[in-house]
């Protein structure tokens, strides 16, 4: 049976690899790469002398047709990116669809990634977020874009280069404004990795006041809209207050609401009288 492996690599630190990786790309036929020259480094490092071909934003059309021609004569192909789990703002879209739409079995080989080493680390609720990967590089659009997110209430998560990150917090304080909490990852797992959690404004001046934390490959998490998450709640203990006032007695629905909820008796029982005189 032909089978494509999407294997995740380190981002940093080689050790980050899994037995399973190593394993998977030893055995494989072939290993599609975002850049050959790139991984034969990581490979080599691992005594892997598996078959390489190319496969990048620039070929992915051509090659996905003979990659899955490949597979389908019984090929087993791993696919990797640069650098963390592919298809994560690398290429692999394309082959991991078709290999599905020829009834090729995808298996993922899990490991690192830089969006969730970031969250894991940052301070900021992780319980909810959408990763918007790269902004706009002209900050006409990437300020029209931070604008449209401004309103969101999850947190938000962007992959940035050391040539536009300054610029680009700039334009953060700018659309989501200089109090929201924001999370720069520099490095992440590399030497001079750092993890700097602020208000947008305090961010903004200590990565200008340092040209070394201007450098490398970052990843920027923002706090959701608050106030927006709060009238969701609140919307959300209404609707529950509602429901049951339309079945049960007063003190009987605000008991209920109270267990379901987590809110206090009393602030629920005022919350169902105004609810009532509505």
């Amino acid at each position: 049976m032909s089978e494509l492996y999407v294997v995740a690599t380190p981002i940093g630190n080689l050790q980050d690899i899994s037995q399973r990786a190593i394993e998977v790309l030893r055995d494989v036929d072939l290993i599609a790469a975002e850049d050959t020259r790139h991984s034969k480094r990581l490979l080599s490092h691992l005594g892997i002398t598996t078959r390489l071909t190319s496969y990048h934003e620039h070929n992915e059309d051509a090659k996905t047709g003979q990659l899955i021609e490949q597979l389908k004569q019984g090929v087993k192909v791993a696919l990797i990116s640069d650098a963390g789990t592919p298809l994560i703002s690398d290429p692999g879209f394309h082959l991991v669809r078709s290999a599905h739409q020829e009834s090729i079995r995808v298996t993922p080989v899990p490991g690192a990634s830089a969006l969730v080493a970031a969250l894991s680390a940052s301070g900021i609720a992780s319980d909810r977020f959408v990763f918007e990967g790269f902004l706009p590089s002209k900050q006409g659009a990437r300020l029209a874009r931070l604008e449209k997110l401004a309103d969101e209430s999850r947190t938000l998560i962007f992959y940035e280069s050391s040539h536009r990150i300054v610029a680009s917090v700039a334009d953060f304080g700018q659309a989501l404004g200089g109090d929201r909490q924001l999370c720069i990852a520099r490095e992440l797992t590399k030497k001079f990795e750092t993890i700097h959690s602020a208000p947008i404004a305090e961010a903004l001046e200590w990565l200008q006041s340092d040209s070394d934390q201007q450098r490398g490959e970052f990843v920027l998490i923002a706090a959701g809209n608050t106030a927006l998450q709060r009238e969701e709640v609140q919307t959300s203990v209404e609707q529950v207050l509602e429901t049951l006032l339309a079945e049960l007695p007063l003190k009987q629905a605000v008991q209920l609401a109270a267990q379901i909820t987590g809110h206090k008796k009393n602030e629920l029982y005022q919350q169902a009288l105004e609810l009532q005189d509505r």
